[in-house]
């Protein structure tokens, strides 16, 4: 259950909203909606510039763009190194997107990699991670996870670094492979790039 400051969040009508080729279930999107609430939250809380907001809000809305897709379409879009099928709709996302006219390098990388880490993303990146993971519908250690996206603002790369730490501890013990990406960014965070 949604404690009411998280239900507080919203995202201003003027961003940027789903690409009209999404295919999403309404409950994706629902998640998707409250990972823009808590992604503009923080853009509010930084001071972010209107364009870069705007960049991480179009990187929200395109990064679930293809979850619910037919596993053809995603593996039409993908190489053979995305091995799992739970992996593609990042990569898929993000080629289906540059088809589409996205330049942004920046946000393609953010679509791109925001399931397994990038340790060549710029803030963008960065934060649809944070934000995918910390956004209040998941259902799993509410209260620190509320506590860690309340930090972002002011210490958005330890709170990363913790974050990273927790997907790779899962990684870990559910016994999915690493990608070189997932490696890289990890040792990136480690040595405090």
């Amino acid at each position: 259950m949604l404690t009411s400051a998280w239900r507080r969040l919203q995202v201003p009508s003027e961003v940027p909203d789903f690409p009209e080729w999404t295919q999403a279930t309404p409950e994706r999107r629902a998640h998707v909606e409250r990972v823009a609430a808590l992604a503009n939250s923080w853009a509010d809380a930084m001071n972010t510039p209107a364009q870069e907001r705007e960049r991480w809000l179009r990187a929200v809305y395109l990064h679930d763009s293809l979850r619910d897709a037919p596993l053809e379409l995603l593996t039409s879009l993908t190489d053979d190194r995305w091995h799992w099928p739970s992996l593609l709709h990042g990569p898929a996302a993000a080629e289906y997107a540059a088809r589409h006219g996205e330049r942004d390098r920046g946000v393609l990388d953010a679509v791109r990699y925001h399931s397994v880490g990038y340790a060549g993303w710029d803030v963008v990146g960065r934060m649809l991670y944070l934000a995918d993971y910390l956004e209040p519908g998941r259902e799993f250690r509410d209260e620190e996870r509320r506590d860690m996206a309340a930090r972002v603002p002011r210490e958005p790369r330890v709170v990363l670094k913790e974050v990273a730490a927790e997907r790779l501890h899962w990684l870990v013990t559910s016994g999915w492979p690493f990608i070189a990406e997932t490696v890289e960014f990890w040792n990136a965070l480690a040595r405090g790039s």
